[in-house]
């Protein structure tokens, strides 16, 4: 890996209206480092309108089966890149990021250990209070657990994701469920000490302590031994 060649796969969802600027977002920060990288978008809309959208033809279009998981494997599928990095829609990378993951992935610099899969830490495009706390408490748990979650942009080495299997077909808590994996086959997860920023847009719209009390009860759940499916029938129901 003495070159950076990085495929970003972002899974989507109706996110037409800010899908140009994400794509723009991530060829911006490729341009700060020596990176080849290819933009991977992946629509699990029938209609596919986040596809018909997309300005630039450089993009890999794939249509998918609904599911954030399977939009992922979907992405990985036709990626070309030695690294993998699964971007939310509304989540925005830090300075210098292709250049962090290439170095977290060499050496461990920036991180306290070499791995092949990882993530950064949070912060939420909020100066609310309660959002603030929402993010200390989360980056503490990554400290202690070492099992960041999807809005913190995972990324892995091509090879090692093939190795796993990608992503599994879950409805849900799929991001949590891999680095559980990777954890019990006592390999390291490196978090870099660099925040993404998320949108606040769920918290807003379902209201903020509804919202962070439904993911700690669902989380709780799920590690509890509660299935994946099940859980995602509650969440449709809280959410609704």
């Amino acid at each position: 890996m003495d070159s950076c060649s990085v495929s970003v796969i972002i899974p989507v969802w109706h996110e037409g209206a800010g899908i140009n600027d994400r794509i723009t977002h991530v060829y911006q920060r490729a341009a700060e480092a020596s990176c080849s990288v290819e933009v991977i978008v992946a629509d699990g809309e029938p209609e596919a309108s986040t596809l018909a959208v997309i300005e630039d033809d450089d993009v890999i279009q794939v249509r998918s089966s609904q599911g954030r998981a399977s939009q992922m494997n979907a992405g990985a599928a036709v990626a070309s890149g030695d690294i993998l990095l699964f971007l939310h829609a509304d989540t925005v990378l830090p300075v210098d990021a292709f250049r962090l993951i290439q170095e977290a992935l060499i050496s461990g610099k920036n991180t306290s250990c070499s791995a092949k899969a990882g993530a950064f830490t949070l912060s939420i495009a909020s100066k609310n209070w309660f959002l603030y706390l929402v993010t200390m408490l989360s980056n503490w748990r990554n400290k202690m657990t070492r099992t960041p979650y999807g809005d913190q942009a995972q990324f892995f080495i091509r090879s090692y994701f093939e190795e796993l299997s990608g992503y599994a077909p879950l409805p849900i808590m799929e991001d949590v469920e891999i680095m559980r994996r990777i954890r019990r086959r006592n390999e390291p997860v490196a978090v870099i000490d660099a925040p993404v920023s998320t949108s606040a847009r769920r918290w807003e719209a379902e209201g903020m302590y509804r919202c962070t009390l439904r993911n700690v009860l669902l989380r709780f759940l799920y590690g509890a031994g509660v299935s994946a499916q099940t859980l995602s029938h509650w969440y449709r129901a809280m959410k609704g």
